[in-house]
């Protein structure tokens, strides 16, 4: 059985006689001030019949964005954090305070549909046995956020991927173990773990298997999380009766250095969580040896990249949380 963090299991103590309402909705916001006030519009605009909180923890923002989202929005529970304490810390602070039957992670950086809501608990209601669910996740430009249904990245699965041979082979299952692309992104099926930006969890799920675990910082989170609720028996299934929009954090700007660090750190956490033991010597070296040299090749090519103007930056949507946790080649 897989260990969880003190912190992480501490999640699922808050009693059930509490939870008086279907849904609390977590948002973290780091300075992303208006993507937070757009996707907080969006929340409500939903039209559903299910009752919701939402919860958001602002982790030090330096662009007022604490200030404008209590002016906006004074019905939202605002946890203002005085450091940056990650994806995973915040998210579980929030649930400690969080009275829902279920438990929506919803990044700050997307914009649900009016029947989001509604579509994906009546679903987790029809289906007692799924500790989790996710909808289908798009991009501005209308292609699908493929960290929104994934194969655990297994070494073989991660090898696939990295070295482009699932692309050679798209509808091969074997060798699209990772993104699943061999499977259609408008049918349902169970998966094995969603993306962060939006992932529905049954709150006896997560009394069971505990919240985030907060070694990581903020990717690979939600990897790990889908992992230990697969592991305690639950399902997990992916929906796409319904859509978000997810403005994830472009590609072709340059990235902080801790950013990079951590995206890479997070991939070496979880396979030393969940498969070091499973393996060889060979193999944990190799994959220890291909992160090392994928975050010198990630570095290297930030480097090549001009900053963003100061305005851009200005605005926050530079600062922008790639959530996704998904193994970039």
């Amino acid at each position: 059985m897989t260990q969880v963090s003190e912190a992480a299991h501490s999640v699922g103590l808050q009693s059930t006689a509490s939870r008086m309402i279907d849904a609390s909705i977590i948002i973290v916001n780091y300075n992303t001030r208006q993507l937070t006030l757009d996707c907080l519009e969006s929340v409500y605009a939903s039209i559903t019949s299910y009752s919701y909180e939402i919860i958001v923890v602002d982790n030090d923002s330096r662009d007022d964005s604490v200030q404008a989202i209590r002016k906006a929005y004074p019905q939202v529970q605002l946890i203002a954090n005085r450091d940056n304490t990650g994806f995973a810390k915040a998210n579980n602070q929030a649930m400690k305070a969080a009275k829902g039957h279920y438990i929506l992670l919803l990044n700050s950086d997307t914009i649900v549909k009016q029947d989001t809501l509604h579509t994906m608990i009546y679903f987790m209601d029809r289906h007692p046995e799924m500790g989790a669910s996710g909808c289908k996740v798009i991009l501005p430009d209308g292609s699908l956020d493929k960290a929104c249904k994934r194969g655990f990245p297994t070494p073989s699965a991660s090898f696939y991927y990295a070295f482009g041979i699932s692309q050679m082979f798209p509808d091969r299952a074997k060798f699209n173990q990772y993104q699943l692309g061999h499977l259609s992104p408008d049918d349902e099926y169970p998966v094995d773990c969603l993306v962060g930006a939006f992932m529905l969890v049954r709150r006896e799920t997560i009394d069971q298997v505990g919240g985030l675990d907060e070694t990581f910082f903020m990717y690979g989170e939600d990897i790990d999380w889908c992992y230990r609720i697969k592991e305690a028996g639950w399902g997990i299934y992916y929906y796409p009766r319904t859509y978000i929009v997810h403005y994830k954090g472009a590609s072709a700007r340059r990235k902080p250095m801790k950013i990079i660090y951590e995206f890479h750190r997070a991939m070496w956490v979880f396979h030393r969580k969940h498969y070091a033991k499973r393996y060889g010597i060979f193999t944990n070296t190799a994959v220890w040896l291909g992160i090392s040299l994928k975050f010198s090749l990630s570095l290297i090519r930030n480097k090549l990249i001009r900053p963003a103007p100061q305005k851009e930056l200005a605005s926050g949507h530079a600062e922008v949380r790639e959530t996704s946790s998904e193994v970039k080649a």
